[in-house]
């Protein structure tokens, strides 16, 4: 008998908090959750978590968190979107957008005008499809002992208000990544 691996209305909840457990409840035990512990940098945790329950397990997430950022010198805020995860048994059945639709929803009402997150190259496509835009400048963001490193990811922003347009110039976030 085969496992059917679809599910009926999926529905984003918020989450209380979101732990290393939670993480490895989507996606394992593995030693590089999500592919980028080759890039060398300390994450910070998100604020707000969102996330999809099935059978009572938890099978997707998104987590936001707000930041102060400087483009072409001028200093702003912008949401950050990270630790976006949906567990491969069932991935390709949309939670990705729906768990990040929901928290840029919820992003939209804690004040900045866009939404940043960073990115592996082969999630590139999927973000683009969700609304999000790369970033064809570097991005320097702070890691420990005071260093500044150019972000070795890729970094897509996405407007949360419609009269929002991304300004030029170099990009420094002024805190760990999210």
């Amino acid at each position: 008998m085969s496992e059917d691996r679809t599910f009926a209305a999926p529905t984003v909840v918020r989450l209380p908090r979101y732990t290393k457990a939670d993480q490895e409840e989507i996606l394992g035990t593995g030693d590089d959750p999500f592919g980028v512990d080759s890039a060398g940098l300390t994450w910070l945790p998100k604020d707000e978590h969102f996330g999809v329950r099935h059978g009572g397990r938890l099978v997707a997430h998104t987590g936001l968190l707000r930041l102060p950022i400087a483009i072409g010198g001028a200093g702003t805020e912008v949401v950050g979107v990270g630790g976006v995860a949906v567990a491969p048994s069932v991935q390709g059945q949309g939670l990705a957008r729906l768990v990040v639709t929901a928290a840029l929803e919820h992003a939209r009402t804690m004040g900045p005008r866009h939404a940043l997150l960073f990115c592996r190259p082969p999630l590139v496509p999927l973000y683009r499809r969700l609304g999000w835009h790369p970033l064809d400048t570097d991005v320097l963001v702070e890691q420990p002992e005071g260093r500044l490193v150019t972000m070795p990811l890729r970094t897509m922003v996405t407007p949360l208000r419609d009269d929002a347009r991304w300004p030029s110039g170099p990009v420094r976030l002024f805190s760990l990544p999210m």
